[in-house]
């Protein structure tokens, strides 16, 4: 699987010299296989660019998933150049129990109030597919689980396996446990951890939440976040192979974010990085 970022950056996106070394572009990540339909996972600012990259290759089709609805992961459907596009086939998977729901929660976006377009009137060929956490589907070479995160009106995080590789998009959530408890603390994972844990267990690479430092955490538990040190406990307990650090905060300047890379960048079981806008990951051994 070859991965690719088009937007890291959490909350809202936040363009300018200070961010471009990183990247403002709010959240979107592609997965590629065996030159088949790419899989999009969300849909935010960063969503504009690769809609443009998409309609110029040879596919007319591809999965875009929506780990929930917040503003920042939606932005840049309005944008995306494949939906207005004759022709495409864009098949999208939305938390939702039906088709029904999943249509209306995606069509508050093209209503003609928010946007000019009406998700009724778009051109390309659009379906939906609801699922629910501890739900699965096999798409193409991909085989798609999903997991309910701990974040406020809900989020799912996703599993892909394709042939013998395998990897998690787990963002938006904050920790399972609370500060003092669970993996984190050194203890035994409390059951909500364990369930994250199982869920990625074996993966070639996870990429996972960490907007905030564990101060900030500890000031906005509330807020659906996570901090790095978390992230890699629980991916360690996986025996997850390499973590990405992903969804940095807005405020974050490219600074900031080079700082955090170097602290993390000698650590080892997992291997850990910083996700970059514009980055490409072969999925597969080290060269």
């Amino acid at each position: 699987m070859r991965v690719t970022f088009w937007g890291v950056r959490g909350s809202i996106p936040t363009p300018g010299s200070a961010t471009q070394g990183w990247g403002g572009n709010s959240s979107c990540v592609e997965v590629q296989h065996d030159g088949g339909p790419p899989l999009i996972f969300d849909c935010g600012t960063g969503a504009r660019q690769l809609g443009f990259k998409l309609v110029g290759e040879p596919g007319r089709s591809l999965e875009l998933l929506f780990s929930h609805f917040h503003m920042d992961h939606v932005f840049g459907f309005p944008f995306f150049v494949p939906i207005y596009t004759p022709g495409y086939d864009v098949r999208i998977t939305v938390p939702a129990y039906s088709e029904d729901e999943a249509r209306e929660k995606l069509g508050r976006y093209l209503n003609g109030v928010y946007h000019p377009t009406r998700l009724r009137e778009l051109p390309a060929q659009v379906s939906f597919r609801p699922i629910r956490s501890d739900r699965s589907f096999v798409t193409g070479p991909f085989e798609i689980q999903a997991l309910s995160l701990n974040h406020p009106g809900g989020a799912l995080g996703y599993r892909v396996e394709a042939g013998d590789q395998r990897l998690a998009y787990i963002t938006d959530t904050a920790p399972f446990a609370r500060p003092g408890e669970g993996i984190a603390a050194g203890q035994d994972p409390v059951r909500a951890e364990a369930r994250i844990i199982e869920f990625l267990r074996g993966c070639d690479l996870v990429i996972y939440d960490t907007m905030y430092t564990y101060d900030e955490y500890l000031e906005k538990m509330t807020w659906g976040h996570s901090y790095p040190e978390y992230a890699v406990a629980v991916c360690r307990a996986a025996g997850v192979e390499r973590l990405l650090l992903f969804h940095h905060l807005p405020d974050a300047s490219d600074a900031e974010l080079d700082e955090l890379d170097e602290a993390w960048s000698g650590h080892d079981a997992p291997k850990v990085t910083l996700a970059r806008e514009g980055q490409t990951l072969e999925l597969g051994p080290e060269p």
